[in-house]
């Protein structure tokens, strides 16, 4: 239940909201928000948008702690699909196997369940990125299968869309097909974080910096305290670092580390960022760190499992010259 109350003072107005478990009577979230009576709609728009924004989350994850509670014996296939968040949401090269297989379970029981198709592509994106395999041609092939599947099968489902269109974009390299599935996506839930955060994932990868820029800072203002949240800052640095601004591209990188030290994305975007500054003994200890995660890296390595289908010549261009200053082999 949401409740909320209104307070005034002046020409100012002070709006609270808190959302309940009806069931526990515990509180899930709690915000409130400032205003002036002459922006009063404004303000409403803006409570409307951050509360749906918010409370997505925040509901999501006392499914994914309810569904863990629940026996094995009754689960189906929502439960399994909230389970397999639970074990992505480790991020780890574990969590991520245990995830497939729930998700595989999941689909066994509801084929049509688009989301859980469109997990599994997303899941696979992660092994391959972090290194976390081996990842093989099949599996990735399989994972795009699925996330096709989910976009025609999901129509009316934004999660689905979301999902599937950032996985076209990465493992197929489909960037104009994955934006209008997203943009269809923001259609159907304008106050999706995470849909904004692909959006400007997929606008960097076209090296597009401005509306990336704008489109992770809505899906921050959204879901400030997000799951996830490593991914919104992780894709401001690759935003600013598109754009040439190294300096601000290394502080989201770190802000973004803080978040999830294990993020080898943000790890790389900072090595590439400080040799493109020419600071190449923080480079390298970034490359250092980064070899702890994907030991035996080389740029043609990384150009061929990660880099070059799907950036941009510009922004491929930036990271192979910080990648080859930081002293990363060729091959």
């Amino acid at each position: 239940m949401l409740e909320g109350s209104v307070r005034k003072a002046g020409n100012r107005v002070r709006i609270t909201g808190q959302l309940i478990d009806t069931i526990t009577g515990a509180h899930i979230w709690a915000d409130h928000f400032d205003g002036a009576l002459d922006d009063i709609f404004d303000l409403q728009d803006e409570i409307a948008s951050n509360v749906v924004g918010v409370i997505e989350p925040k509901l999501r994850l006392s499914e994914i702690w309810r569904a863990t509670r629940k026996p094995t014996e009754s689960l189906d296939a929502y439960d399994l699909y909230l389970r397999a968040l639970g074990q992505f949401h480790k991020y780890t090269e574990e969590g991520i196997r245990s995830a497939i297989a729930l998700l595989k379970r999941a689909l066994d029981i509801d084929p049509s369940y688009a989301p859980t198709a469109a997990m599994i592509g997303w899941c696979r994106l992660l092994q391959r990125r972090q290194g976390w395999g081996p990842v093989s041609d099949a599996q990735v092939a399989e994972g795009l299968r699925l996330a096709r599947q989910a976009i025609e099968v999901g129509k009316d489902d934004p999660d689905a869309l979301w999902m599937g269109g950032y996985v076209i974009a990465v493992f197929a390299a489909e960037r104009s097909t994955a934006n209008s599935v997203i943009q269809r996506a923001l259609m159907l839930n304008p106050n999706s974080a995470y849909a904004w955060s692909a959006n400007g994932w997929v606008l960097c990868f076209g090296n597009q910096p401005r509306p990336a820029v704008e489109a992770f800072e809505r899906a921050m203002r959204l879901s400030p305290l997000d799951p996830l949240g490593y991914t919104f800052s992780g894709g401001l640095a690759l935003a600013h670092l598109a754009a040439g601004r190294y300096e601000e591209a290394a502080e989201w990188a770190d802000r973004s580390l803080r978040e999830q030290p294990r993020y080898s994305i943000a790890i790389r975007m900072k090595l590439v960022s400080f040799a493109q500054l020419d600071r190449l003994d923080e480079a390298r200890y970034w490359l250092k760190r980064l070899l702890e995660l994907q030991p035996g890296l080389t740029i043609a390595g990384w150009k061929a499992s990660y880099g070059a289908p799907f950036l941009s010549p510009e922004l491929l261009g930036v990271y192979v010259k910080g990648l080859r200053k930081a002293g990363v082999p060729e091959e």
